[in-house]
């Protein structure tokens, strides 16, 4: 196998979100439940054996920056395993950057688990969820590949079956993102109810 195809990475919305607390190291402790929608990025990879990581978005080449999730997961993986091989990932993206869907932690997990299929490596996918976990919060969510109720930082999921529904999605010309909303000072730590 030297490419794979038209991988999914789906959206997500967060039904709710209570805050419960924050960890020594500044992720928040949270409940929520994740649902994944019909919006979805797509990705292709190709195997490269030199080795080397590339990146290209829609067409075009980008200059890889340090924090592109695609090649830090492809990146965690290699560290992960001793793999040497390298690839081309070819990023289609349709979910909106800085909406709060998760499109770059998707984008990340289904990195992951393609690249576990076309290096052949072989992992678990509570192995590639460990790795996911150290890349963003909700990495291990898109590799678990359905609804859940979400507790922790992001990283405890329970299933959850949810009738399907419709929901009309607004995203305005500014972003929201996402480390800088939970870095507010203005960000109610707790939302407990009285």
């Amino acid at each position: 196998m030297r490419e794979l195809t038209g991988l999914p990475a789906p959206a997500k919305l967060n039904l709710f979100l209570h805050i419960t607390g924050r960890r020594a190291d500044g992720y928040h402790l949270l409940q929520s439940v994740f649902m994944l929608v019909d919006w979805q990025d797509t990705i292709d990879l190709v195997l490269r054996e030199d080795g080397q990581l590339s990146r290209e978005d829609s067409g075009t080449r980008l200059a890889l920056p340090d924090n592109d999730l695609c090649v830090r997961a492809a990146d965690a993986l290699r560290q992960a395993t001793g793999c040497t091989l390298g690839a081309h990932i070819r990023l289609h993206k349709q979910i909106p950057a800085e909406a709060g869907m998760g499109g770059g932690s998707s984008d990340a997990a289904t990195c992951l688990i393609g690249l576990n299929r076309l290096w052949h490596l072989g992992l678990a996918r509570a192995e590639l969820a460990r790795i996911g976990l150290a890349l963003g919060a909700d990495v291990p969510f898109f590799i678990g590949g359905h609804n859940a109720w979400v507790e922790g930082v992001g990283e405890q999921l329970t299933p959850v079956h949810l009738p399907r529904r419709r929901f009309v999605v607004v995203k305005p010309p500014t972003g929201a993102s996402t480390p800088k909303i939970f870095a507010s000072p203005a960000l109610k730590r707790d939302t407990k109810t009285a």
